[in-house]
């Protein structure tokens, strides 16, 4: 299947460490080599850049120069693909972006989902994987929402965990979803999270030679939570999320928090 990454923050951060992680197993560590994107919101709040490829990230040039740039935000989401549905091209690559009521909105998925994914009758899918058939299902659910304007992410929370469950029942559905402000994430089988705040450690990658000494890119007050399918630093201590388990991050911090019945 496919790896995720997340990285909510509040300030804004880069995630240059995290992603050379990540596009180590985009056919160099791992097998995910079928496309990969990142996707970070400006700190400014004016919109979201999107990079996407449907080329190994371990050896792309592109992936390798995002890496080493200092693209700071205070929510990125980043995949790496190994294909179950739908063919290796540029439109079946996560993340997937749509605008909904004047916001931003960014989806990745890792799963296979074998049951049928509820049909949307307002959103089309660019592509041809049940990941971008289930975001737009996903857009559909949100369009009944019943204020006006934006929601709160304290009153989507149920509605994003309740969608999430019932895609968990047609099969494996982790999943990452950002507006910007908040970072959504839904364990169905792996993910982990790490949370580092002062006073912050020196992290070693664990599929690549690199350490990095937060302390010296940080300040007292800084908090960063990482979402990431597979722990991405050998020498820290990430938790598991339950399957079923949902979480909302804001500011670095989980805001909310689901764990299965």
């Amino acid at each position: 299947m496919c790896e995720l990454l997340a990285l909510n923050a509040n300030r804004p951060t880069d995630c240059r460490f995290s992603f050379q992680g990540l596009i180590r197993r985009g056919g160099a560590t791992g097998d995910h080599s079928d496309g990969w994107g990142l996707a970070s919101y400006e700190p400014d709040g004016s919109g979201v850049r999107i990079y996407r490829e449907d080329e190994p990230a371990a050896f792309s040039p592109i992936a390798a120069h995002l890496a080493g740039l200092d693209i700071s935000s205070c929510c990125t989401i980043a995949h790496i693909r190994k294909a179950t549905q739908g063919e290796v091209a540029l439109p079946n690559c996560h993340p997937f972006y749509r605008r909904w009521r004047g916001q931003d909105l960014i989806f990745a998925h890792n799963g296979d989902l074998k049951g049928a994914v509820p049909r949307a009758d307002h959103y089309q899918p660019l592509g041809n994987t049940d990941s971008e058939a289930a975001f737009c299902a996903l857009l559909e659910r949100l369009d009944s929402f019943g204020t006006t304007g934006f929601p709160s992410a304290e009153d989507l929370f149920p509605l994003l965990t309740g969608f999430c469950l019932e895609m968990h029942k047609l099969g494996t559905f982790n999943c990452l979803l950002s507006s910007g402000d908040w970072i959504f994430a839904f364990a169905s089988t792996r993910l982990h999270r790490l949370t580092r705040s002062f006073p912050f450690p020196v992290a070693q990658l664990a599929d690549a030679d690199l350490t990095v000494d937060f302390s010296r890119e940080t300040q007292a007050g800084d908090v960063v939570t990482v979402i990431s399918t597979e722990p991405l630093t050998s020498n820290e201590q990430w938790q598991p999320l339950q399957p079923g388990e949902a979480l909302l991050l804001q500011q670095g911090r989980v805001l909310h928090r689901l764990l299965p019945v």
